[in-house]
């Protein structure tokens, strides 16, 4: 096994990863720092920060199967009517990574979660299986030139496990054969995911060892949830591929970074209408204030602020 550097034991991070003369390809995503600061935003019940640290390495890991500069993000959504505040059920939740490796999440929730202990009891909360709606958002950053549409897709809950969920999707709606594993235990998250790339030509179809695949399919369910959220990445491969011919690349940084800003904060006052703002201003003393639910920033806005927005 040859390794392009193996500096980033400890810090949160994507490893992608590659067999020799082989369309199989793949990625290990391990988060910790960021994971805290994520959750230190609200006292989220124990099964609900796994489920978030689950959806934050999916989501990790499926951006960087795409060639875009932009966002990726997974969605939960509860399709029931208005939730009763004292039933136990997840409302919405969602984890986004963007091509600089930027990842944050968020979730609301009612109830005290009192029984649920693991990520599957959190998604289970969504209602039976069937139930409620997980998107997978890709939206291009314009910023950086990008002119393509953003792009919704509807991802069947096939089980209360998000990685059977989206390794179904990826199979079904992308037609790429894919594994993906997933694990948080709320201090930290990691995962893995692991594709067979269309072969595009005759010479490669003739070249490829087709037993390959399920060969290495069946070596990654052998991956114990503790060794995904503790062992660096370069260890995770050797334990799995030793005899296989892997060969990685340079690891992608990945960090806790927001996306709300004065400007936008400014556009949902707008949006609110004068009148409305001015009210709320009024019954605060003079001041409306706004709070970022993903990093607790807040923005202030006075009455002569507020008057500069509709000026």
């Amino acid at each position: 096994m040859t390794t392009a550097t193996q500096a980033l034991h400890d810090f949160d991070m994507r490893q992608r990863f590659y067999f020799e003369k082989s369309p199989v390809r793949g990625d290990v995503v391990r988060i910790k720092d960021s994971l805290q600061t994520i959750l230190q935003q609200k006292n989220y019940p124990v099964a609900l920060q796994k489920l978030l640290g689950e959806m934050l390495v999916a989501a990790s890991l499926l951006i960087g199967t795409l060639k875009i500069e932009g966002r990726l993000s997974i969605q939960l959504q509860n399709s029931g009517a208005a939730t009763d505040p004292e039933q136990d059920s997840l409302t919405w939740a969602m984890a986004e990574c963007d091509h600089q490796g930027h990842i944050r999440g968020l979730a609301e929730w009612t109830g005290t979660w009192q029984s649920a202990q693991t990520a599957n009891d959190a998604f289970a909360k969504l209602g039976k299986v069937g139930e409620g709606v997980v998107f997978i958002n890709i939206q291009p950053d314009a910023t950086y030139g990008t002119q393509a549409e953003g792009y919704q897709g509807i991802v069947e809950r096939v089980a209360d496990n998000l990685a059977d969920c989206l390794a179904h999707y990826q199979q079904q709606s992308v037609q790429i054969p894919t594994l993906i594993n997933l694990a948080c235990d709320g201090e930290q998250a990691g995962g893995i995911l692991l594709q067979l790339l269309p072969r595009t030509t005759e010479e490669e179809v003739e070249a490829v060892d087709n037993d390959l695949f399920p060969r290495l399919k069946i070596l990654t369910k052998t991956l114990k949830a503790e060794e995904l959220t503790t062992l660096p990445a370069d260890e995770i491969l050797y334990r799995l591929y030793h005899e296989e011919d892997v060969v990685t690349a340079e690891p992608m940084p990945l960090t806790f970074a927001c996306t709300c800003s004065q400007q936008k904060s400014e556009s949902a006052i707008f949006q609110l209408g004068k009148p409305a703002a001015l009210e709320i201003a009024n019954e605060h003393g003079g001041e409306l204030a706004l709070d970022c639910g993903f990093c607790a920033h807040v923005y202030y806005f006075d009455k002569n602020a507020i008057n500069q927005i509709f000026a």
